[in-house]
């Protein structure tokens, strides 16, 4: 027979057990055993003569993992926290394998393929360059694909909204923007005064025709009813446009900006490599001309974290600008 006392602990036991649980959930992972691998490697002896630089990689892995615990302790969702946890986990297989394949056992050629270690150590030395190659290649995407979508929307608005501009101007947009922008470059190189303005010009290319598109066919395919309910209201033209028919066509405008962001990341690399005298496409061409591939190895991972960082900021910008649509 159970007494009083045993009756109130039970609920505690349970908590006690959940607490548990859910501690030995966020902090006892596969991804926390992959960061004690990579440290013991660290220790063995190097096959590769010249410095590997280990400890860089000790202080960055020291550093992400703090990093990891912290995140543990404030994510919510376990499937946020699982997916930030896994993308961390790749990262330490990825360090253990490439520690190994250089610096430990020397299997591929150190001149192309330089330790991890010594790959950070170039980081910090550059960090000023590579900063200010950031800042001239954001600054790009910002100018051309922010142009772009100030005259991309309202025209595919317009356009979108009489159906027989409509149709025709689908093919046409269809048409020209299966030109790749790239091939515009001579052009813009003979007419306009920078090189800087020509990257411009390559990026608004590269967003404008897929965010025309996008406008225009969610234009077109806005549900009659929502339409006939704004009529019966009657709503004013501006009204009709910039309050119903936008939000209305968001989704498929997004599906257009993505395109275009994807796009301009590659154009603006491709530029920047062919006459450039800044950008990540610059540090990475001009370095790997000199053969220095320590060099070329930070400036493909930096172009990487950019493009993760830019379209994270993205994606979260559309999921709260489409939130009415869970």
């Amino acid at each position: 027979m159970n007494t009083p006392t045993n009756i109130i602990a039970a609920p505690a036991i349970k908590k006690d057990s959940k607490l548990k649980t859910e501690f030995f959930r966020r902090y006892f992972r596969v991804v926390h055993s992959l960061f004690a691998v990579l440290i013991l490697i660290q220790f063995l002896p190097d096959k590769l003569t010249t410095d590997t630089y280990t400890s860089y990689v000790i202080w960055f892995a020291a550093g992400a993992e703090l990093f990891t615990l912290i995140l543990s302790a404030l994510i919510k969702k376990p499937a946020s926290l699982n997916l930030f946890v896994d993308i961390v986990a790749f990262i330490y297989g990825l360090l253990i394998a490439w520690t190994l394949a250089t610096a430990k056992f020397n299997i591929l050629k150190a001149s192309l393929f330089p330790p991890p270690g010594k790959v950070f150590w170039q980081f910090i030395g550059d960090y000023d360059k590579i900063l200010t190659n950031i800042q001239s290649s954001v600054g790009i995407i910002l100018q051309g694909y922010l142009l772009a979508l100030a005259v991309a929307v309202p025209l595919g608005l317009f356009l979108g909204w009489s159906a027989r501009l409509g149709s025709a101007a689908t093919y046409i947009s269809k048409f020209l923007g299966a030109i790749p922008p790239i091939v515009y470059i001579p052009y813009g190189i003979a007419l306009l005064p920078t090189f800087r303005s020509v990257s411009v010009f390559v990026i608004f290319l590269a967003t404008f025709w897929p965010v025309l598109g996008g406008t225009m066919s969610g234009v077109m395919n806005v549900e009659k009813k929502t339409i006939d309910s704004a009529k019966v209201l009657n709503v004013n033209k501006f009204t009709m446009m910039f309050s119903v028919i936008l939000p209305a066509s968001l989704q498929q405008i997004f599906i257009g900006c993505n395109q275009g962001l994807t796009v301009s990341f590659v154009l603006l690399t491709s530029a920047e490599m062919i006459g450039a005298q800044s950008g990540l496409g610059y540090y990475i061409k001009n370095y790997s001309d000199f053969g220095d591939y320590t060099r070329t190895i930070v400036g493909l991972i930096v172009v990487g974290i950019v493009i993760v960082i830019i379209s994270f900021i993205f994606n979260t910008i559309q999921k709260y600008l489409l939130r009415w649509k869970t």
